[in-house]
C-alpha cells in the first residue's frame, strides 16, 4: 500500500466504496444487512516490516513501489502503525546508525506489538550472527526496553523471548494470549476484539460441541469456548498449536482440545478414512462428540472442495474470511443447504481492497 493511499479524512467514504459492491453480492445470496465495523483511521496496525537501505554511512527504513525493487522510498513516518511502533522507529534507527556491529548487512526489521504494550523487534541479516552481535543486541534491547531477535539464513538468536503477550477484552472478560514470532496474529487489534465479540454474539444460541479448523493460537477458540459443551480446534503450525495450548492453560479453559492437523487431515478423520494419533488425547472418541457447529477461518484461497463438503454436514457454520471473493464462491455452494443468518464486515486493512468478513450459516429446514 503506497503511503499516498492513507487518507484519514476520507476514511469513511473509502470504506463505503469498498463495501458497497459487496453488500449487493451478499444480498443476492439472501444475506441480511451486514454489521460494519470500522477501524481507527490511524495507528491501528500492530505489525510492520521494513527493508533497511544502506547508503554509505547512512541507514534508513525503506519501502518499494511494485515493479521498482531497486528504487527505495525512505520511510520517515508510518502513521498506520500502532503508537508504540511509531515511537520506537526513530529511536531504534538512531541507535542502529551508531552501532557498526548491529547495522552491518542488516537487511530487514520486523515490529510486533500488542494492545497491552508489549513489543518484539526482529533484526534480519545477510550474515551470520555471533557472540559479539549478541552482546551489542542485548545492550540495545535493555536500552530501549524491548524484546529482540536476530535472524539470518538458518539461524535465529533469541535474547530473552520470541513472543509478545496480548490481552484482549471481549464483553466483560479479559483473555491473555501468547503471540509467538512468525505465528499468524490479527494485525488490527481494535478490529480483532470486535470480530471476536461479534462471533461470540453470533454463537449465543448455539450449544452442543464445536469443531474449529485453522484455529491459530486460539484467537477465536478460547473466547467462544463458553458457548459450547466441548471444543476440538485444529491447526497445522507447530508453533501456533503450542501457543494455543499454552493460552488455554493461562486462561483456565478446560473444555477445549487442540490438535495439530490440517483441515484436509481433519476432514479425513471425520469421514473415518484415517485414524490420527494426534487425536488420541481427546477425552472421548471423536465419534462421540456432538459436533453441531463448525468454525473456519481459512487462508485467502477459502475452503477446498473436501472441506467445503465437510462444512455442509454441520447444522451451523461460522465462517471468518479474509477474502470476500472466495467467501462468496464458497457460499454459493453452501447456500443450497444453509441460509445466511448473520453477516458482518470488519475493516482490518483500511485504505486497501482487503476486507475481513464474518458469516453465520444455519441449515435450512427440510
Amino acid at each position: 500500500m503506497p503511503l499516498s493511499a492513507i487518507q484519514p479524512d476520507a476514511y469513511e467514504q473509502l470504506l463505503r466504496s469498498k463495501i458497497s459492491p459487496l453488500e449487493k453480492a451478499f444480498a443476492a445470496l439472501g444475506a441480511p444487512t451486514p454489521m460494519v465495523v470500522a477501524s481507527p483511521p490511524l495507528a491501528y496496525r500492530l505489525r510492520a516490516e521494513f527493508r533497511m537501505w544502506h547508503d554509505g554511512e547512512d541507514l534508513f527504513y525503506a519501502m518499494f513501489r511494485s515493479g521498482a525493487p531497486k528504487e527505495p522510498i525512505a520511510i520517515n513516518s508510518f502513521p498506520i502503525a500502532a503508537e508504540p511502533i511509531q515511537q520506537l522507529m526513530p529511536e531504534l534507527l538512531q541507535n542502529l546508525r551508531k552501532n557498526t556491529q548491529l547495522r552491518q548487512k542488516l537487511f530487514q526489521i520486523e515490529f510486533l506489538s500488542t494492545l497491552s504494550g508489549d513489543m518484539l523487534v526482529t533484526l534480519i541479516y545477510h550474515r551470520a550472527l555471533g557472540d559479539v552481535w549478541e552482546v551489542e543486541a542485548k545492550l540495545l534491547a535493555e536500552r530501549l526496553g524491548i524484546k529482540l531477535i536476530g535472524r539470518s539464513r538458518k539461524q535465529k538468536r533469541v535474547l530473552a523471548e520470541d513472543s509478545v503477550n496480548e490481552i484482549l477484552c471481549v464483553g466483560n472478560k479479559e483473555f491473555h494470549f501468547k503471540q509467538p514470532d512468525q505465528a499468524f496474529t490479527q494485525p488490527n487489534g481494535h478490529v480483532n476484539q470486535q470480530m471476536i465479540a461479534w462471533a461470540d454474539r453470533a454463537c449465543k444460541n448455539l450449544s452442543a460441541d464445536l469443531l474449529e479448523l485453522y484455529c491459530g493460537i486460539g484467537n477465536f477458540t478460547l473466547p467462544l469456548a463458553h458457548r459450547f459443551h466441548r471444543v476440538i480446534a485444529t491447526e497445522i503450525s507447530k508453533v501456533a498449536t503450542a501457543a494455543a495450548i499454552e493460552n488455554r492453560e493461562s486462561n483456565g479453559i478446560v473444555n477445549v482440545e487442540f490438535a495439530r492437523l490440517s483441515a484436509e487431515e481433519m476432514t479425513e478423520a471425520m469421514s473415518g478414512a484415517r485414524i490420527f494419533r494426534r487425536l488420541a488425547h481427546l477425552p472421548v472418541p471423536l465419534a462421540d462428540y456432538q459436533l453441531d457447529t463448525l468454525l473456519v477461518d481459512p487462508p485467502r484461497a477459502g475452503l477446498d472442495e473436501a472441506t467445503l463438503a465437510l462444512a455442509g454436514r454441520f447444522n451451523n457454520i461460522l465462517y471468518i474470511s479474509c477474502n470476500p471473493q472466495t467467501l462468496l464462491s464458497n457460499l454459493t455452494v453452501l447456500q443450497t443447504t444453509h441460509e445466511i443468518t448473520d453477516l458482518a464486515f470488519f475493516d482490518q486493512f483500511p485504505y486497501t481492497h482487503h476486507l475481513e468478513s464474518g458469516v453465520l450459516l444455519t441449515r435450512r429446514a427440510p
